[in-house]
């Protein structure tokens, strides 16, 4: 016996799983192997004790009654009040367990074997298991491996610690090539287990969460809560655009997220194959919020319409269309998904100019020196 519980403390270190982990397999195996020896119907109990050393199984019967569906479908671990009366005593109640000892050894070298094959099983399961609760608390972190193999799909398969994880074709950024050996960053989608090839990581590098945390990375005050990303959207290896918000006065949201000479900023997107990435003040109003997402472009109007479907009208002159829109409608698709509203153009007439008014022709700027119009901000 002391041989038996010597090899669980050394099967758990070898595995790296925690000695109770090791022990409740153990348990699991006895019982199994006790079931494999009398029935599959009885049921049985097994008890460790780890500082004598010592273990034991015990086979469980309850006591049910006379007229108990059990007694057909699970003879050998119910018996009727009336036939334990009979055979035990009067004094035995319904729910009362009749409890005998499984001695293991008495049942030669074939219930050994057995014990060792279920419990290296279990033993197994509890590393999967443990694993699995691993990498599911790392679900949206950036993982980073090595490149084991690209498949003749184009699946990029990248060894990450203990598990492999695979990056799809659909979820790799248009143009990216990786080859065996190359170090990848990509986001944890989620964890699963495949009949065919086990546990692995599915991982993708296009997704919008995959944008926040390589920011979060990259700028201290992200990272730290002082900015918050407030909404973001991307089309993967093209553009992105981040709304940014801060509590603090003294710091400036575009600015920390740039960085000097936009080091921060030219980082992230020398990581995301060369994207371009936009950053917006966050606002609560919705109406700002949208003539900020449509930067570059310069809007007249907006008006939110009211209902189920979140849409907005938004009047623009014709000078102005093209950079709302932009290349192949990047611009206003990224606006409508940051901004979480339908966005619909409407040409007006005239031209704006850098002023943000729309007019026929260019007008002089008239300058004062009033202070009139900031009074209401001190009130």
């Amino acid at each position: 016996m002391e041989k038996i519980v010597d090899i669980i403390e050394a099967m758990a270190h070898e595995k790296n799983i925690s000695l109770e982990s090791a022990v409740d397999a153990f348990k699991e195996a006895l019982i199994k192997t006790a079931k494999r020896c009398i029935s599959y119907t009885s049921e049985f109990e097994a008890t460790v004790d780890m500082d004598r050393k010592d273990y034991t199984v015990e086979q469980v019967i309850t006591i049910v009654k006379d007229d108990d569906e059990r007694l057909e479908t699970q003879p050998d671990a119910v018996i009727s009040l009336k036939e334990a009366q009979e055979e035990y005593g009067e004094d035995l109640e319904l729910g009362d367990q009749l409890r005998s000892p499984f001695i293991l050894e008495e049942y030669g070298r074939t219930a050994s074997f057995n014990l060792f094959k279920e419990l290296q099983y279990h033993i197994q399961r509890q590393v999967e298991q443990d694993l699995f609760e691993k990498y599911r608390d790392r679900v949206n972190s950036v993982m980073i491996g090595v490149v084991n193999r690209v498949d003749d799909d184009e699946n990029t398969f990248i060894e990450i610690g203990e598990l492999k994880g695979i990056l799809s074709q659909r979820n790799r950024i248009k143009g990216e090539k990786f080859k065996k050996g190359d170090t990848v960053k990509a986001l944890l989608r989620f964890v699963t287990i495949d009949p065919e090839i086990g546990m692995f990581l599915e991982l993708t590098r296009t997704s919008p969460k995959f944008l926040e945390k390589l920011m979060a990375k990259e700028v201290p005050e992200i990272e730290d809560g002082s900015v918050q990303i407030m909404s973001c959207s991307r089309i993967p290896g093209q553009r992105a655009k981040l709304a940014l918000k801060t509590d603090f006065p003294n710091i400036d949201p575009i600015g920390a997220a740039v960085g000097v000479k936009g080091t921060r900023i030219n980082a992230v997107s020398s990581e995301l194959n060369g994207e371009n990435i936009d950053c917006v003040d966050y606002s609560p109003i919705p109406e700002v919020f949208i003539t900020r997402a449509l930067s570059p472009a310069i809007v007249q109007s907006v008006k939110v319409q009211s209902g189920k479907e979140k849409k907005a009208i938004v009047n623009i002159t014709s000078d102005q269309k093209a950079k709302a829109i932009g290349r192949s409608g990047i611009n206003i698709r990224l606006a409508s998904m940051l901004t979480g509203y339908t966005i619909e153009l409407n040409e007006i007439e005239g031209i704006t100019d850098r002023t943000g008014e729309s007019s026929g022709k260019p007008q002089e700027i008239e300058k004062t020196k009033s202070t009139d119009a900031l009074a209401s901000l001190f009130k």
